[in-house]
């Protein structure tokens, strides 16, 4: 069977890994790839984004299944474009797609459902906005309606900020497109917790929780990032969590989506606060989280590949995951000045060294090969997971191995995980 990986970062390498174990699995293609993907699979020089093209390699390689990374193609509509030529692909279609895509769509949806999230309002004209804010308690949430890479959230302490953050959004258009309508909501205090769960139309199975670091320094400061690290499981999450979860946040969505007559197929992953209150929404991803899936893929028992064809399929309720008891750390090295302006093309040693412990992975995000050595290609460079007995044990190893890897200007937070073994 052949396989098409769609996206060029750390989850597409992770995803890439963890197929390439499916005895089912004979080629595995990834486009555009990266360093790492290149090692296990074969890279095709055609951007995510490039939808034609992808189809018209998909067909004439006779791919079985094509696997959608990243959410633009899927805001895009790529799996309307393959599905239309009768081609098999994991993930939602450009309708569904829009709980990620669009702010306010998921929000309506989530208020017409009752399904618990911060307060919020919308907003097409600055001016609106900025009267609306005048009026608020700070700090308020200020988020980008449509898709900007993780970036399009701004926690905004005060009305300087809010000021300056709807002035670049709505007037000088920092997001494009994404940031013409914005939605500006509550902020809520507590921990924050990402879920995942392969949703078949009808039915779903969770994967096991996890935690994303978003803050780009340590004592989560900084602007927000695609992500700087993760661990799994959650240590703020247990079953009365996930009993309300279950009841108040994925049976109403799911009965919402219908409503709308949007069958939802594909991996939905809500992120959450959890709040003295219980969990709360703060927004849903329409794909696997980066870096939570290489977080979790290492923990995954199972073979992932008939997991996602049952999801396709509308079958995903027969299957049980098993997963590893162990628990996972991962710390991305990013390049200097990320998530703003940053240079590339630096050169990147000790991936071997680190690799050669046991229980590490390192996935590949943004490198490349050339002149014969792996150099960076990206803000996000390479996610480092380390599988141990516990949290405290997994991230003693991860910061081993992290410390063995060097490039020009890395960076990366030293607390991930931390507060599990301190709490």
């Amino acid at each position: 069977m052949k396989i098409l990986v769609i996206g060029g970062g750390g989850r597409e390498h992770a995803l890439v890994w963890k197929l390439k174990q499916s005895p089912a699995v004979d080629r595995i293609f990834c486009a555009p790839g990266n360093a790492g993907t290149a090692v296990i699979a074969e890279n095709v020089a055609l951007a995510a984004s490039d939808l034609p093209q992808l189809r018209a390699f998909a067909k004439q390689n006779d791919v079985h299944l094509t696997v959608v990374g990243p959410d633009d193609p899927l805001a895009m509509g790529i799996v309307d474009l393959f599905s239309a030529n009768k081609m098999r692909v994991f993930g939602p279609t450009k309708s569904a797609a829009r709980l990620e895509s669009s702010k306010i769509f998921a929000k309506e949806l989530m208020r017409a459902q009752k399904i618990p999230t911060a307060q919020a309002s919308t907003f097409s004209d600055s001016k609106e906005a900025l009267r609306y804010c005048e009026q608020l308690k700070f700090p308020v949430v200020i988020k980008a309606d449509g898709l900007a890479l993780g970036k399009g959230v701004i926690i905004a302490p005060n009305i300087a900020t809010a000021r300056s953050t709807i002035e670049a959004m709505m007037n000088e258009a920092r997001f494009g497109e994404a940031g013409r309508r914005i939605v500006i909501e509550e902020f809520l205090r507590g921990t924050e917790c990402s879920l995942h769960a392969l949703v078949d139309g009808k039915n779903y199975r969770l994967l096991e929780s996890a935690r994303d670091h978003k803050r780009v320094f340590d004592g989560d400061s900084g602007p927000n990032t695609g992500g700087m690290g993760a661990f799994s499981p959650a240590n703020n999450w247990n079953a009365r969590l996930q009993s309300q979860f279950e009841n108040k946040i994925m049976r109403p969505l799911l009965r919402g989506l219908a409503k709308e007559r949007i069958a939802y197929r594909g991996l939905l992953y809500p992120g959450l606060m959890i709040t003295s209150d219980g969990a709360r929404v703060l927004e849903f991803n329409c794909r696997f989280g980066d870096p939570e899936t290489q977080a979790l893929l290492p923990r995954m028992k199972s073979d992932l590949l008939p997991l996602l064809e049952a999801t396709i399929d509308g079958k995903i309720d027969s299957y049980t995951i098993d997963w590893d008891k162990r628990a996972t750390v991962t710390v991305v090295l990013a390049s200097a000045g990320y998530p703003g302006k940053y240079e590339t093309g630096k050169a990147i040693s000790g991936l071997d060294d680190a690799a050669k412990l046991e229980g590490i992975q390192v996935f590949h995000a943004g490198t490349k090969n050339a002149n014969n050595q792996v150099i960076t290609a990206g803000g996000r460079v390479l996610a480092v997971s380390a599988l141990g007995p516990t949290i405290m044990a997994a991230r003693a190893l991860a910061y081993d191995a992290v410390s063995r890897i060097q490039f020009d200007g890395c960076h990366h937070r030293r607390d991930i995980a931390l507060s599990a073994v301190t709490s």
